[in-house]
């Protein structure tokens, strides 16, 4: 379309009469309602879609009849027989069968002759049945020249069989009719014998079809209107190609199934003055139930409340059903963690052309204990000496909102955690999806991350932390957090008494006392991909230190940590790259550590340094072996940048810890209902080996 002057998008019905059609109307869309023929399910719907987009063939099209109903027509191509009383060209009219007709005008008359219909002959017959003809015309319904010489190209290049000085049967002649038909710019074609005196004539009497001239769509509420006006926009002041148009269907009809949407072109029409009309049947959402079941499929009734659920789903009344969307929903409700199986069942509403949605649930024991255990990363003295034992009290849907409590002990050599949590996964009238998180724990781990004591003492440190976070997704895979923490913090020695400086009499606090106070504000920012081997991370953390009273500490720490991960046939690779860098009066024990299981590999636990700043980065590379194991190569590299000295004590300089480092090695891991397990090999820079041990992914 050259223009954009004569399109118009309507948000109404309109009438387009036959006999006062204006020539330049436009692009015009219309949201009248409209009625789909029942289905059951979405593969009806593919099936109609299939029936409906047949190639545009036939011998004739009236501009007020449906293309559709035209495309039915080709059952009864020609609709006339007329003959002639001349031999041999007289056997050659009277041998057309019922659906075919041939026109014969004498050299001296303009008048068509007919007789009477001849019975039925074999297609064997006809095919023996052949007249020369001396010359092949294209010409209008009316025996005219056409105007546009284009058509009359277009229509002789359809031919195949009819050319002049061949020898023709009435099947032959049949089949190029419907090659000229098939060509798309015809809406009628006759084939016309004239005996003259040099011989029989064969015209074919053609009547192209209209210049298109505008567009009226009605019922295409989800269809972009800029979709139907760009494949549209080429033909605009041409003749309407039947073929062209079936291919524009079926690319609107594609973009409905593209998208999962239950809709389809379900009418087309051609107007006097080139106005197309295309009706389009969208399925609307009527109402969303929910059904519950048990396992075994019989209905019950549940503990969660039914608007619990309804407000996860992103698939409302009123819009157009799409089965795609319908998955990702499914998909929402299983995340919650209180729903065992969910499946979404599309019915037909009645003869409104509309959809019934019911989702069938099976919810899961919504409380229980559970127990566990895992490797801490801050033992040093052989993996087995870090292993952790676990136990936790829990209920996942308070109230039948969702809502989670859980309580949790953990314990281990030197580790222990007692954790009290409570979580709403969305809290009730806010439409942003916010969650809050508060929490109480009291946790003791090993300081030799920071602290390595020569004499053989274990230094630990103990935190009590109380805080409440909010959390809220604010685009596909992009979530952000806001909170507050309190920490009371300490160092103790193996005895459990508090102490305020290390074996080289360095200081564990930064206020000076038994114990750091600090209330931290957090910001944090995380993109998620897949989740796949191919995906994505990326994570943005800051916390401020807020000094309140005069003795509690003010910081600033902030972090970052990403992956990326590529896929070559069974091959996957994987790049980590994390940092971050503190300012201000952090405590000691704070600092960043260096080498280890999930920094590191081939040094021990913060072996290669602890500092003011940190950059660790990784790559590796994975592989399958015998199910369900998998091998992996991989390389670490990891610095504190120069800035062990800046942390108050200089803790990684009295260690003589180097500083920076690398690993590499290999690996094998299994995967289990923890996640995988990683048995792995690496050396360090300084020609040393040493086994990691862990569970899950790394950090």
């Amino acid at each position: 379309m050259p223009q954009n002057d004569g399109i118009r998008f309507m948000s109404s019905s309109i009438k387009i009469p036959c006999e006062t059609m204006p020539q330049n109307n436009g692009i015009q869309f219309t949201s009248s309602s409209i009625k789909i023929p029942s289905f059951q399910s979405p593969h009806h719907l593919r099936r109609k879609h299939h029936h409906i987009i047949f190639p545009f063939a036939s011998v004739q099209l009236s501009n007020r009849n449906s293309v559709l109903q035209f495309v039915d027509s080709v059952k009864t191509p020609f609709t006339q027989l007329v003959e002639s009383v001349k031999n041999p060209f007289t056997q050659f009219v009277n041998s057309l069968q019922s659906s075919a007709s041939l026109a014969l005008n004498g050299p001296d008359e303009g008048s068509v002759m007919t007789q009477p219909k001849i019975g039925n002959q074999s297609a064997s017959q006809n095919d023996e049945e052949r007249v020369l003809i001396s010359e092949v015309l294209v010409r209008n319904k009316d025996g005219e020249e056409l105007e546009r010489k284009d058509l009359e190209n277009e229509a002789i290049t359809a031919l195949k069989t009819c050319r002049p000085n061949s020898a023709l049967t009435i099947h032959e002649v049949q089949e190029d009719v419907h090659r000229i038909i098939g060509s798309g710019y015809f809406s009628s074609c006759m084939p016309v014998a004239v005996d003259t005196r040099d011989g029989i004539r064969l015209v074919f009497q053609v009547e192209p079809n209209q210049e298109f001239r505008g567009l009226v769509c009605e019922g295409a509420n989800a269809l972009p209107s800029k979709f139907v006006e760009d494949a549209f926009r080429d033909g605009y002041g041409k003749i309407v190609n039947i073929r062209r148009l079936n291919d524009v269907i079926d690319s609107i009809n594609g973009w409905y199934m593209d998208r999962g949407l239950f809709g389809l072109v379900s009418g087309v029409e051609i107007f006097s003055g080139g106005i197309i009309r295309l009706q389009v049947s969208e399925a609307e959402v009527n109402d969303i139930s929910i059904r519950f079941r048990r396992k075994t499929g019989e209905p019950t009734v549940g503990k969660t409340r039914p608007e619990t659920i309804l407000r996860q789903l992103t698939t409302k009344k009123g819009q157009v059903y799409s089965m795609l969307q319908g998955k990702r929903d499914v998909d929402t409700v299983l995340t919650m963690g209180i729903m065992e199986d969910v499946s979404i069942v599309p019915q037909p509403a009645g003869d409104t052309g509309k959809v019934d949605l019911t989702m069938n649930v099976v919810e899961r024991q919504s409380h229980g204990i559970s127990a566990g255990g895992g490797i801490s990363s801050g033992i040093a003295n052989g993996p087995l000496a870090g292993l952790i034992g676990s136990c936790a009290i829990h209920h996942r849907n308070l109230f039948g909102r969702n809502q989670k409590l859980n309580l949790s002990l953990e314990r281990g050599q030197v580790d222990s955690l007692f954790r009290l949590n409570y979580t709403d996964p969305w809290i009730e009238g806010d439409d942003k999806r916010t969650s809050r998180s508060i929490m109480v724990q009291n946790s003791k781990t090993p300081g030799s991350l920071v602290y390595a004591q020569p004499d053989g003492n274990m230094l630990t440190i103990g935190r009590v932390t109380g805080g409440i976070e909010y959390s809220r997704p604010f685009r596909p895979n992009w979530s952000g957090t806001a909170g507050v923490t309190f920490q009371h913090a300490g160092a103790r020695d193996d005895r459990g008494n508090p102490i305020i400086r290390d074996f080289y009499s360095s200081p564990l606090t930064a206020s000076g006392n038994a114990y750091d106070k600090m209330l931290l504000a957090k910001l944090e920012s995380v993109y998620t991909g897949s989740g796949g081997p191919g995906s994505s991370m990326l994570v943005l953390s800051m916390e401020q230190g807020l000094p309140v009273w005069t003795e509690w500490l003010a910081f600033n720490r902030v972090t970052a940590r990403a992956r990326k991960g590529f896929v070559a046939g069974p091959v996957s690779f994987s790049f980590g790259l994390s940092g971050g860098h503190m300012v201000g009066n952090f405590p000691p024990h704070e600092a960043f550590p260096i080498g280890g299981t999930n920094s590191v590999r081939g040094y021990e636990e913060g072996a290669i340094g602890s500092g003011r700043s940190h950059v660790v980065g990784s790559g590796e590379m994975s592989f399958p072996l015998m199910k369900p194991l998998e091998g992996v190569v991989f390389a670490d590299y990891g610095t504190d940048l120069g800035s062990a000295s800046t942390v108050p004590g200089d803790p990684a300089g009295a260690r003589l810890k180097p500083g920076n480092g690398y690993g590499y090695g290999v690996g094998v891991r299994l995967e289990s209902p923890f996640g995988p397990l990683r048995l792995e090999y690496a050396f360090n820079d300084q020609g040393t080996g040493r086994f990691h041990f862990g569970v899950g992914y790394r950090n």
